[in-house]
């Protein structure tokens, strides 16, 4: 695995740390905080639940294989190790420095894949994706600073590339809209969505770049 424990390069979008507060709604520190009491603090590696969304994504994917795959807020690594089967290389990047490095040590046999520190929307790697895989990522802006995101996924995703996005149903007091507002959100950008998954729990929608 190649590792990379400062942030990725960043394109033309590139925006400091003191601009991050206008887009993002979310104490960054809380994340590295939780990560270092608990090094895993929402049961990635081993909640059946988990285990089960991780399945449904990579098994929903439209091909068989991608070229490169952007993953934010990839936490500990577990999806991103699965997303590495199927895909030539895997950019991913989360906010603590905890995760990444328990990612890294998970996912150390793996070539195709590089891990740094870094958010969105101050840290886009360079370069374009075929696929962009957003798991349980975007609560944490609002309706109306979501579609900024968004907008800058779009001009990184090559023509009929996939956006996956996968998010739980259910509150917490710490995310700003729900699994299905984002879903909303992200949908009045890209149009419908070619795959649609719903269950009890969570939702998972793909869209097609045209």
């Amino acid at each position: 695995m190649r590792c990379v424990s400062t942030p990725v390069p960043v394109d033309g979008l590139h925006h400091t740390s003191h601009h991050w507060g206008w887009l993002v709604q979310v104490d960054l520190a809380q994340f590295e905080s939780a990560y270092q009491d608990n090094g895993d603090p929402w049961s990635f590696a081993t909640s059946p639940y988990e285990q089960h969304k991780y399945d449904v994504t990579v098994a929903s994917l439209p091909r068989p294989r991608y070229k490169r795959c952007f993953e934010p807020g990839c936490s500990i690594g577990a999806l991103t190790g699965r997303l590495a089967r199927r895909v030539d290389e895997v950019v991913a990047i989360d906010a603590s420095a905890t995760a990444v490095a328990a990612a890294m040590d998970r996912l150390r046999s793996l070539d195709n894949v590089s891990i740094s520190v870094g958010s969105l929307p101050g840290q886009w790697p360079t370069g374009t994706f075929d696929l962009i895989v957003w798991s349980e990522l975007g609560y944490y802006w609002d309706a109306a600073e979501l579609p900024t995101i968004i907008e800058q996924a779009q001009v990184r995703l090559n023509p009929e590339g996939h956006f996956v996005a996968v998010h739980w149903l259910g509150h917490s007091s710490d995310h700003l809209l729900g699994g299905n507002d984002v879903h909303a959100v992200i949908g009045q950008a890209l149009g419908t969505p070619i795959i649609r998954h719903l269950e009890s729990q969570f939702v998972l929608d793909i869209w097609e770049l045209r």
